[in-house]
């Protein structure tokens, strides 16, 4: 005699299927729901590290940027690659800080960046732009020196001044001679007005996701503010020794916080200083009393060795352009502490 299942059974024998089927349809679904959501997020592509890392701090949440010159490759002698020329074609928002730094992207971004909204950042309204200076400072200034500017507290009075400089760019590859110095990020308020182009640029082209954006951008202001305080107080007690770095990236650095740089081996650094600049470097760190001669993780470290030999001063390392840091939203400010602390470890034992 054949068996039946009773009422209750025959509804847990159909329910049990159909319960276990759940979590096999589930993932599908929500993998499908991540790919939408990736597929909706613009693609966002950025020159340099320090760029790359105010983009990519307003954008948590939403997506990460693409970056361009990566590793401890330079702005200054970068070649693009086919990997770079993709990005460039299927991006729908480019960043750079403008042909000044980046001469090499200048024509890519003719030819490849048509269907993208471009930022060129040294255009961001109220970025202070510093007149770039043709042959380093070596003598000492007693004129009330116009290249260290004023202290942190006064720097708002500066910057305010200084927002009207001609935006006329240098289309040469170096640091635009006669036009304006490019490391225009070593200054955390030209960061705040760069994130405020930044942050209305990623708005316009993705609209669902201003309110993110609008927040990101809200805190990295605030820790932009809280930077400057951090550094200024770091700085203070040896920002009046005089101290010589590998190439002039310094100056808006120098300006926020009132450091005293007496020179540079080298004014750009695509052109490598001959033995008679070194010479004068040299005996210039003797006469100035040079505590300390920076080098640069990505060129010749041996220049500095010679100039500091048979003298007093001390050598250290700065970082202007995140050689040696991971890419991503910390990064700007990692590299501006340790700019901050580097100085301060070598002037303070010098």
């Amino acid at each position: 005699m054949k068996r039946t299942l009773g009422p209750a059974l025959k509804i847990l024998a159909f329910r049990i299927p159909v319960a276990l089927t759940l979590p096999a349809l589930a993932v599908p679904a929500l993998l499908f729901a991540g790919t939408m959501r990736a597929a909706d997020t613009p693609v966002v592509v950025t020159s340099i590290k320090p760029i790359h890392s105010l983009v990519a701090a307003i954008m948590q949440g939403v997506g990460e940027p693409e970056l361009i010159v990566d590793g401890a490759a330079s702005p200054h002698t970068y070649s693009l690659k086919p990997s770079n020329a993709r990005a460039l074609q299927e991006a729908k928002v480019i960043f750079w800080t403008g042909p000044g730094l980046e001469a090499f992207l200048q024509k890519p971004l003719q030819a490849l960046g048509s269907n993208a909204s471009i930022a060129e950042l040294d255009n961001a309204p109220g970025l202070v732009k510093l007149p770039f200076r043709e042959g380093g400072a070596f003598e000492p200034h007693e004129d009330g020196d116009e290249h260290h500017g004023a202290s942190a507290e006064g720097a708002d009075h500066d910057h305010a001044a200084d927002t009207g400089h001609d935006d006329d760019h240098g289309q040469d590859g170096d640091h635009g001679h006669g036009a304006f110095d490019t490391h225009l990020w070593l200054d955390p308020m030209n960061a705040k007005a760069m994130a405020a182009v930044i942050t209305t640029t990623l708005v316009a082209a993705d609209p669902a996701n201003a309110l993110t954006y609008q927040a990101n951008a809200k805190a990295l202001d605030d820790k932009l503010t809280a930077l400057d305080k951090e550094i200024a107080a770091t700085v203070a007690p040896v920002k009046d020794k005089p101290f010589i770095v590998f190439h002039d990236a310094y100056q808006y650095f120098e300006h926020r916080y009132g450091i005293r740089v007496a020179g540079s081996i080298t004014v750009s650094p695509e052109t490598i200083p001959g033995a008679e600049r070194v010479s004068e470097i040299h005996r210039k760190v003797g006469e100035l009393g040079a505590t300390c001669v920076f080098a640069e993780p990505q060129f010749e470290p041996r220049l500095v060795n010679v100039v500091i030999e048979g003298t007093n001063a001390r050598s250290g390392v700065l970082d202007p352009e995140a050689a040696t840091l991971k890419a991503g939203p910390d990064l700007y400010f990692t590299l501006m502490r340790g700019i901050a602390e580097s100085m301060k470890d070598c002037l303070s034992n010098a």
